[in-house]
């Protein structure tokens, strides 16, 4: 195996997945949003190559796939843990790059926390970055200054919920247990268990199986809490009743008898976006570019 860190985004990307599949590796994994250009336009170069990319939405149908976790499902538990912890009835949101994935995280985020609590309001602050602890520090402290006591993020170091402790609030790690660096402030953390993937779709390259797998009900991959690709830290910091009700939450979804995207559901211009009943599909859930009704904000382009 081979891996490479740190590869920005267009003409880098394009030539770094082009070395890889020159260099005779059967299947390459594209893990961020930015890639999926570059990824499509490679595999047609390698029709040989399987190339996987992460949380996008386009694929060949050949030689090429996609795969995505359900974070927002984790996203929404934080929510119904935020809107009843918060005492000030602001939470807050430090987002890395207004993509349909992060977009959905923040809707979920703050309809659970309007399900508990209908005074919450949310702020948002775009870092367009996935890691810069100093930039990520810098959001947190500013939302917490303006009155926000309860923080979440969808970037990926520990530095805002290290903030938060700092401060004396609480909020949430970010695709791992973060309750080392945050002992006090941590109340839960979304864990995206991407390894199980990871294995199944190298062992179908190895035996001749892979193929691109999206002809299901939902299309390409979608890991779910029911199969343990999205994951949930231990309930800490927090009452027991509000660990109680994220625990009857957490449940409901994993059994799939809860659902945050279901109609009626406006967006925050007024449009309806989802009829009464209506429960968004994949498609819809994968070009998300808009805020849900109660967010006064408006969507970066």
């Amino acid at each position: 195996t081979t891996y490479i860190e740190s590869v920005p985004e267009g003409a880098d990307a394009e030539r770094v997945l082009t070395q890889m599949a020159m260099q005779g590796h059967d299947i390459i994994f594209a893990t961020s949003f930015g890639y999926m250009d570059a990824v499509e336009r490679v595999a047609k170069k390698f029709p040989n190559v399987k190339f996987e990319h992460a949380t996008g939405y386009k694929t060949n149908g050949v030689n090429s796939s996609n795969y995505g976790l359900r974070l927002y499902q984790a996203r929404h538990v934080q929510g119904v843990i935020a809107g009843m912890m918060t005492k000030t009835n602001k939470i807050c949101y430090v987002a890395a790059y207004p993509i349909p994935e992060v977009v959905r995280e923040i809707n979920t985020y703050y309809l659970g926390a309007k399900s508990v609590n209908p005074d919450v309001s949310i702020d948002i602050v775009w870092v367009f970055t996935w890691y810069d602890p100093a930039k990520e520090q810098d959001a947190a402290v500013a939302l917490m200054d303006q009155g926000c006591d309860v923080i979440a993020q969808h970037t990926d170091s520990p530095a805002p919920l290290q903030a938060a402790e700092v401060a004396g609030k609480v909020g949430f790690g970010q695709a791992s247990d973060q309750i080392k660096f945050a002992p006090e402030a941590q109340l839960t953390a979304t864990i995206d268990n991407w390894g199980p993937y990871y294995v199944q779709k190298v062992g179908m390259v190895l035996d001749g199986t892979w193929t691109p797998t999206c002809d299901g009900p939902d299309g390409c991959y979608f890991g779910h809490m029911n199969d343990g690709s999205v994951e949930m830290a231990p309930f800490t910091n927090m009452p027991a009743d509000v660990a109680a009700k994220a625990a009857e939450v957490k449940a409901a979804i994993t059994a799939g008898e809860y659902f945050a995207f279901t109609g009626p559901l406006n967006d925050n211009k007024g449009n309806q976006v989802l009829a009464a009943g209506e429960v968004a599909d994949r498609m819809h859930l994968d070009t998300m570019n808009y805020y849900v009704e109660g967010i006064d904000a408006e969507l970066p382009n």
